[in-house]
């Protein structure tokens, strides 16, 4: 764990890892840990748009491909990277749940 958060290789950024309940760490932690969310939160919708841009590209490359085993085979990349937008998005909403937190 790095200051309470840690990579994400599938997700492609770092996500919250605290070792101890958020109410635990000081104004301060909880201030700088909300800032470096804020600036990862920033960047996840430009996660996205690269997601969605290798979704197309599969497609694209499904819509002509004949073999079968190929088809499956990006069947299943393009549900992978479908699934790490959904998941995206969630962690996106997650700040609205911490800034409510961190103000009461």
């Amino acid at each position: 764990m790095s200051n309470g958060f840690v990579y994400d290789e599938r997700l492609g950024i770092e996500l919250p890892a605290l070792d101890r309940e958020w109410e635990q760490y000081s104004e301060t932690e909880r201030a700088e840990m909300l800032e470096r969310w804020e600036r990862i939160r920033g960047a996840i919708p430009d996660r996205i748009q690269a997601l969605e841009r290798i979704i197309i590209r599969k497609q694209l490359q499904l819509d002509v491909e004949d073999d079968f085993p190929t088809s499956c085979r990006l069947n299943y990349e393009i549900a992978e990277k479908a699934s790490c937008i959904t998941d995206l998005h969630l962690w996106y909403r997650v700040n609205q749940e911490l800034s409510t937190r961190a103000h009461h």
